[in-house]
């Protein structure tokens, strides 16, 4: 007899891989309870742009045949979230945009096709800020996404569809992407786990490119265990990825017996000041937890952090402004022509697309970077940011020398009411003021919940050494098993379950 669980949300990823090959429940149970969630949640939350119920249930049905013939898979029969700026066959791929308003791309993503080996069921696609450009998943062309934990707030961003989809149970695990800390932000303002790999760990092929020299993907779950276990199916090198690199994947998953005990860690003074006591409070909290696992915790400043921000904010418009420049209503896309407008010169047609078709935010990060790369101001802008950039990487280095891992803030604040900083753009990039040194320098971050203040989620960002991925699961899965964070749940999702 099948035994009958009111806690599919508090289930890892092995749990439920035990339950499927056991015969404990069906695929199609397990989406059909998932899909109840949806029901029940989703007008309130806003986390979806593509969502076929009848083809998911249909993909549960055929996993459980494979199943039941003995089909060992990891994610076989096990509902996955996309988020939409990664091509799914089937689905259109918006990026939050209209100038991608239905379209349906020719190819699909390698991590896509890698989540399809495994077995993984694709669940739909996630609301982001549109092109992956914004900190508060506002910036959509679709919809504003709010945060399980009140929904009052939002969820973080550019992936907070995938964050609040997983925070609010509909599925176990989720991919995003991070530029600039679009996944750990809206992993901790959400109170889940998100990974940000070493650039070049995981392939971008078949991803919208927002930056292409900071862009990584990456996994959303509640366990750390998952995290570690998604990543490792979606790593790993890619001949159609020339940055995607050929070292080999390590068994991210394999945690049960991982110790930290001796090994050295050091509080980054610039990711940990400049917050609230509140918060402060919790993470020294944490700190002590961490010093109880055996890891010798220092102290440890590195200045050049300062920087980051505006450095980051002249080399990713850069990016961005050459990268978008593909989207004039010729080739694909949105056309300014189809709202009946007819253009004799080619210039006005661009014009009138571009500037229709674009969010506000897209738009100011488009002109940020063409001033950065125009004649003239380029090597007193995006020449100078390029160079301080590598002396924020070599700074890392001195310090991932002689510590295996650095702590911080994953954001210098919980989560932040809707329509709160939305017309204050100077206000949300600075929310990004913990994160984006990580994505200057290429580390691998991970951040982890680590307790709440005035009932919003709190997480610690776990940074280590190039690829060294493997080192910060050890240390996340360890913290977590001596608070179990995770067990948390949001006061909507409760109600439900």
């Amino acid at each position: 007899m099948r035994k009958k669980t009111n806690n599919w949300s508090d289930k890892s990823l092995v749990e439920i891989r035990v339950d499927l090959d056991s015969g404990s429940y069906s695929s199609e149970e397990l989406v059909k309870n998932y899909l109840s969630l949806i029901d029940k949640l989703e007008d309130k939350i806003g986390a979806l742009l593509y969502f076929d119920k009848e083809q998911v249930l249909k993909e549960a049905r055929a996993a459980d045949k494979k199943i039941a013939a003995g089909e060992k898979r990891e994610l076989l029969g096990i509902p996955i979230l996309i988020k939409d700026n990664m091509h799914v066959a089937g689905m259109s791929t918006t990026a939050g945009s209209r100038m991608l308003k239905d379209y349906q791309p020719v190819y699909e993503a390698t991590v896509v096709k890698k989540l399809k080996a495994s077995g993984a069921i694709i669940l739909g696609k996630a609301n982001m800020d549109e092109f992956a450009m914004g900190s508060s998943c506002e910036n959509s062309y679709y919809k504003i996404t709010h945060n399980p934990w009140d929904l009052s707030k939002v969820p973080g961003g550019s992936s907070g569809g995938s964050a609040a989809g997983v925070a609010a149970g509909y599925c176990p695990a989720a991919l995003g992407s991070d530029t600039g800390g679009s996944i750990r932000q809206p992993a901790s303002l959400c109170g889940l786990v998100g990974m940000k790999p070493t650039y070049g760990r995981v392939s971008r092929y078949g991803v919208i490119a927002l930056a292409s020299s900071f862009d990584q993907i990456g996994p959303f779950a509640r366990r750390v265990e998952d995290a570690a276990l998604v990543l490792k199916i979606i790593a790993g090198q890619d001949s159609k990825d020339s940055t995607a690199s050929h070292l080999s994947v390590g068994e991210y998953d394999n945690l049960v017996k991982s110790t930290v005990n001796g090994r050295k860690a050091a509080i980054v003074k610039e990711l940990y000041e400049g917050v609230g006591d509140e918060l402060r409070v919790v993470f020294d909290h944490a700190i002590a937890d961490i010093r109880d696992l055996g890891v010798v915790v220092e102290e440890v400043s590195i200045p050049i952090i300062k920087y980051s921000i505006p450095v980051y904010y002249i080399l990713q418009p850069s990016e961005c402004s050459t990268n978008l420049a593909r989207f004039d209503g010729v080739r694909y896309g949105y056309n300014a022509q189809i709202d009946q407008d007819v253009y004799d010169e080619a210039e006005d047609l661009y014009e009138q697309t571009r500037s229709r078709g674009f969010g506000m935010e897209v738009k100011r990060r488009i002109m940020l970077g063409t001033y950065s790369l125009s004649s003239g101001y380029y090597d007193d802008y995006f020449g100078k940011a390029a160079r301080v950039r590598t002396l924020i990487i070599s700074e890392f280095k001195k310090c991932l020398a002689e510590y295996d891992y650095l702590l911080g803030f994953t954001s210098p604040l919980t989560a932040f009411g809707v329509g709160e900083k939305i017309d204050d753009p100077l206000s949300m990039y600075l929310t990004d003021v913990m994160t984006v040194s990580m994505n200057l320098s290429g580390v691998p971050a991970i951040s982890v919940p680590i307790g709440f203040s005035d009932g919003l989620p709190v997480g610690m960002q776990m940074v280590g050494n190039w690829f060294a991925e493997a080192d910060l699961f050890k240390l996340a899965y360890n913290y977590q098993n001596i608070n179990n964070w995770y067990l948390k749940k949001p006061k909507i999702l409760k109600d439900l379950i």
